[in-house]
């Protein structure tokens, strides 16, 4: 697979083996090169400033609305009720998602799709929600588009070989892939898969502003990748099914060819992908923490400066040097909403309890930090420069919205911790007041 580089580019892409299918010096000509139809995807209003203005065209073989009406379809445990069960303020952690067996029950992305949480309603255009996917199979003749926002998609067991209208992208655990608002894609497993989703409604994810870091770190716009022009003009008389999520429901339209239909196209409104072993690490080398946010690879901001309708934030492998410093992170209590998934290995702070595949839930204001070993470890521990989470990558869908838990999550699924707040019970008083 090839890639094109560079967050937010304009880029311009044909299939080779048409070449010459992009039109010269016009968006829409009266006849388009081989006979294809022009055909423009907004993903921001026409009147936007120009920095903001997202918008791509694509050259196909037949247009997208060519299709036989959307109809109601199950969509199971996805869901934005965020009033199904009553709030939940506790700390809440789950154990790794089960994924179902094949061939028992065979499962793609589109119907291994689980609301776990979140806050806000589509129709409105602002909201977030955070879905887990397990599957075993591939999507067959179907795509799925997403009119309510951007999927940000973290795969954590299994690679996901992902076809969309722009071309193909292979994305393994480790790294993260974007799907921005009405673009079409399928996907393709190789096995048992799991991972996260992160839904935005009502923004686009962008680069975090670095402020005083300067005009290099985290994460490079180089080293985002967008995938090259690829079609298949193929019929399918059997019919091939579009997928809408739409206002939070499912719908299913039928036509008889592939969608992936796409010869040439060029804008700066893409999918893309990431590699989060290419983030470069900020971090403290004297005393003390830095705040987390220096983590963030994308964000979606609100119309208040500062405050993140949704960040996407990672806790790379890196070294620990801060002097008279407890070094994991410390007891919190936050004014944000703190969702973190862990893709592999064993997270600094609580190195037992969370799992690669499971999760936690930090609500506002509730508080949390390291659980009774760990502090007593850490409190001991002799300081010298040390790797931390090495082998690591745990990440945390960060949120201005006050999160609600599906039913789905605190009941159906079956994978709550009950006893995740027995961590900090060992926790004891140190208090002496003799002892300065």
């Amino acid at each position: 697979l090839q890639y094109l580089s560079g967050f937010g580019n304009e880029h311009v892409s044909e299939d080779p083996r048409c070449p010459g299918a992009l039109p010269e010096g016009q968006n829409n000509p009266q006849v388009c090169p081989y006979g294809l139809y022009a055909e423009q995807l907004s993903g921001s209003a026409f009147t936007c400033p120009r920095p903001t203005n997202k918008r791509s065209w694509l050259y196909r073989i037949l247009p997208s609305v060519c299709h036989k009406p959307f109809k109601p379809l199950e969509e199971g445990h996805l869901t934005h009720d965020w009033d199904e069960i009553e709030p939940d303020p506790n700390q809440l952690r789950w154990k790794p998602f089960e994924i179902p067996k094949a061939p028992q029950n065979k499962v793609d992305f589109v119907s291994g799709l689980y609301t776990l949480c979140g806050a806000g309603e589509p129709r409105g255009r602002n909201g977030i929600a955070v879905h887990i996917f397990v599957c075993n199979t591939s999507m067959i003749d179907r795509c799925l588009y997403n009119s309510d926002g951007d999927f940000l998609i973290v795969p954590q067991q299994g690679k996901l070989l992902i076809t969309t209208e722009f071309g193909k992208m292979l994305v393994d655990p480790n790294e993260i892939c974007v799907i921005q608002q009405g673009m079409r894609f399928s996907v393709e497993v190789f096995g048992e898969t799991r991972g996260y989703i992160l839904e935005v409604y009502g923004a686009h994810f962008e680069l975090p502003d670095l402020g005083p870091i300067g005009a290099n770190g985290l994460a490079n716009p180089r080293d985002f990748l967008v995938p090259v022009a690829w079609y298949e003009d193929r019929q399918v008389p059997g019919g091939y099914t579009v997928i809408s999520k739409y206002q939070g429901k499912l719908f299913a339209a039928q036509q008889d060819f592939s969608p992936f239909n796409v010869v040439a196209w060029h804008g700066n409104y893409t999918p893309y992908k990431y590699h989060l072993e290419k983030f470069m690490v900020i971090n403290a080398v004297a005393f003390d923490h830095a705040d987390p946010s220096i983590f963030t690879v994308l964000t979606a901001k609100t119309t208040r400066a500062g405050v993140a309708l949704a960040d996407f934030v990672i806790f790379p492998p890196r070294w620990g040097v801060a002097n008279n410093t407890f070094r994991p992170p410390y007891y919190h209590r936050n004014c944000m909403s703190e969702f973190m998934g862990l893709i592999k290995g064993h997270y600094e702070a609580k190195e037992e309890g969370f799992q690669p595949g499971g999760g936690s839930l930090h609500s506002m204001m509730t508080p949390h930090g390291p659980d009774a070993d760990c502090f007593e470890k850490a409190s001991k521990a002799k300081l010298e420069p040390e790797r931390v989470a090495d082998g690591t990558m745990a990440f945390m869908f960060e949120s201005s919205l006050s999160l609600a838990v599906t039913k789905w999550g605190l009941q159906t699924s079956n994978r709550l911790d009950k006893n995740y707040y027995k961590c900090w019970e060992p926790l004891k008083s140190h208090f002496n007041p003799k002892c300065k």
